[in-house]
């Protein structure tokens, strides 16, 4: 068990290591006046473990440390050459040189004396490298205040100049932001997903049960108030422990690349399609009889550790029911990396624990319950339905990432209606279960849930005439993935889209876009129609790039837009196609082995751009160089999409 554990921390050390951005070396640049001259002083602090090069580092080694300073010319000239800190010298097994490296801390310092008096500032670009177990290209860019004698970093000059435009004081998407409403969308997801537990067969007649305990048992209703509260915490304190346990087991980063392996969507399938079995009347899923009891053995030592077991106790013997629940979530949540395991189960066993709180305030609310019966078999199958049509949403992933074209949309569509169909005949009781109790009508609540179901069963048929169905965009394959990809009955459709008439290397995108799915073909394209580049970093199996497409590049102006005044490159960073052989490479920046075509664009985003979230999108000029102030994110404000593409045109 110890080695396990042991493999597990190392598995997680390397795996969140290699997941994330690396930024070994932080930096601070002073500016102090001498006279008639000026100093520029810059100060590394430099991670644990990682090196940074000197200027005078032998060749042949890894790379010295190099500074440009920009706009010199008839401006200000250099007082001497720029002074180092103490450096280490050690012999390289690697590159078989003496090597001249920083460790912890450098510090640099250079004199210049200004001839142009008009000159404000100085430009100084420094590029090195840092090692560890592998090296990192690393660029800074300080911008030295020569009135004010400040000093302010930034991302890169062509950047900063566009920023200081009227044009581009926009508001654009925030990644962090939109990585907070994610979390935000999980914790309520698995908050009314929690309710939906609270009200299965297992899970509810023990509302009353457990608060008239506490409420008899306890010597003062206070007393009894403080054990239920008490109660319902340890029920958040267990949903979010396990939630931890899989963010800490598999790391916080490393999650989100499942989303993307085609093995682990087949493994999450199989998984849901054996808990809506469960949930549909086929078995009964229960954790060994001997892990209640002794749990229920606890319970009965009483005071806070027996209230702890109580709650423990109804998590084992709930678990027929809450264990689908919790392990969709688990999986979903799991897909989408980070802290997303911990936020749904908070979201999660918050609901499941309010009421038993509320209903100990209020004992007087519990009159108003419901009876137990058969309706609440009716919310389990329910569920069983929902779980079943999710899974077909893991097999899609598998299927677009591996490009079978086994799920196409058309498919995937026709299984839910059918799903969805059967569920609303399941619902107007025209179709029983296992466990259902025989019922001589329906009742209200259940004949209105059968008319949403049956009426959003209707609105999917359209969808297999090419209907765009943005209700549930993101969830179907793209249009453009389909047997028919202009719509059954239009002659211009094909399995696959026909390259024919197209430029070399372009592909039909959504909505007929004219797409490059090779940066270099795409770039070509571009210097020959002299237009700017959108530069699309997505993946098949990435539901919030389908949701901008068929959200946002839908509307008419944005289309516009795109098709007719820019040029689409879209790189697919989980493309699982082989690179050939010479083609494959280490990466500098993050020392993974580059072996796929996704792999290949992933680094290409993380290298050039630092970030590896998508959507990522870019505009770029036929120089390469970004002409957006900021990239843009997931963000479905379509007007503040079209400002931002039309600033990037403009600035073209």
């Amino acid at each position: 068990m110890k080695k396990i554990l042991t493999s597990l921390v190392f598995l997680f050390t390397i795996t969140s290591f290699y997941a994330q951005i690396l930024d070994p070396v932080q930096w601070k640049a002073t500016l102090e006046r001498s006279d008639d001259s000026y100093i520029l002083t810059f100060q590394a602090t430099i991670e644990e473990a990682w090196h940074v090069y000197s200027q005078f580092t032998p060749e042949g080694g890894a790379l010295p440390m190099v500074f440009t300073f920009h706009d010199q010319d008839k401006n200000y000239e250099l007082i001497g050459k720029t002074t180092e800190s103490e450096t280490i010298t050690q012999y390289s097994d690697i590159f078989m040189v003496d090597e001249i490296f920083f460790d912890l801390e450098a510090t640099f310092t250079q004199k210049i004396k200004v001839i142009n008096p008009e000159v404000k500032r100085i430009r100084v670009e420094m590029e090195y490298q840092a090692c560890k177990e592998a090296c990192i290209q690393l660029y800074n860019y300080f911008e030295f205040d020569l009135e004010n004698l400040t000093v302010k970093e930034v991302k890169n000059f062509e950047e900063e100049a566009l920023e200081s435009k009227p044009a581009e004081k926009i508001e654009e998407p925030n990644l962090e932001k939109e990585e907070s409403k994610g979390l935000i969308g999980i914790f309520i997801i698995a908050f009314f997903s929690g309710f939906a537990a609270l009200l299965t067969p297992c899970v509810f007649p023990m509302i009353p049960m457990t608060v008239s305990f506490f409420t008899k048992q306890s010597k003062n209703r206070a007393k009894g108030i403080k054990n239920a509260i008490f109660y319902g915490l340890s029920i958040i304190i267990i949903y979010v422990a396990l939630g931890s346990v899989i963010t800490g087991i598999f790391g916080a980063d490393a999650l989100n690349e499942l989303s993307t392996s085609v093995t682990f969507n087949l493994v999450f399938f199989v998984l849901l399609i054996f808990f809506a079995a469960s949930f549909l009347g086929a078995f009964e899923l229960v954790l060994p009889n001997s892990w209640a009891n002794k749990i229920d053995s606890q319970a009965d030592r009483g005071g806070l550790i027996g209230i702890f077991f109580m709650a423990l106790a109804l998590a084992i013997v709930s678990f027929s029911c809450t264990g689908p629940i919790v392990g969709t979530l688990l999986v979903e949540a799991a897909s989408k990396g980070g802290l997303a395991p911990i936020v749904g189960m908070l979201g999660f066993s918050t609901a499941l624990a309010l009421p038993f709180m509320l209903f100990a305030l209020f004992p007087g609310w519990m009159n108003s319950l419901p009876k137990s019966g058969g309706w609440l078999n009716t919310v389990k199958v329910s569920l069983g339905f929902l779980e079943l049509a999710l899974a077909f949403k893991f097999l899609s992933n598998a299927d677009l990432v591996s490009q079978w074209h086994g799920l196409e949309r058309e498919t995937f569509l026709a299984i839910w209606i059918a799903i969805f169909g059967i569920w609303a005949m399941y619902l107007f009781g025209k179709i029983t279960l296992p466990h259902d109790s025989p019922m001589a009508h329906i009742s209200v609540g259940r004949l209105l849930m059968g008319i949403f179901v049956l009426t959003f069963t209707i609105y999917l048929v359209p969808g297999l005439w090419g209907a765009p169905l943005k209700i549930i965009s993101g969830f179907p394959p793209p249009m453009n993935y389909s047997e028919s990809p202009f719509g059954v009955g239009n002659s211009s459709g094909g399995g696959n889209l026909s390259t024919e008439g197209l430029p070399k290397g372009a592909h039909l995108g959504p909505h007929q876009i004219i797409s490059f799915h090779r940066y270099e073909d795409g770039l070509a394209y571009a210097k020959e129609v002299n237009k700017p580049i959108l530069l699309d970093f997505t993946g098949h199996a990435c539901v919030n790039c389908r949701k901008m497409e068929d959200y946002v590049w839908s509307d008419p102006k944005i289309l516009s837009i795109i098709k007719n005044e820019m040029v689409l490159i879209s790189l697919y960073v989980d493309d699982k196609e082989d690179l050939p052989e010479n083609e494959q490479y280490i990466s500098p920046e993050t020392g993974k082995k580059i072996k796929t075509i996704g792999n290949k664009w992933s680094d290409f985003q993380i290298t050039r751009y630092k970030a590896n979230a998508q959507p990522y999108y870019l505009i770029l000029n036929l120089n390469e160089e970004q002409i957006s102030s900021k990239p843009a994110a997931y963000d479905p404000d379509i007007e503040a999409y079209e400002k931002w593409l039309r600033t990037g045109i403009d600035n073209f």
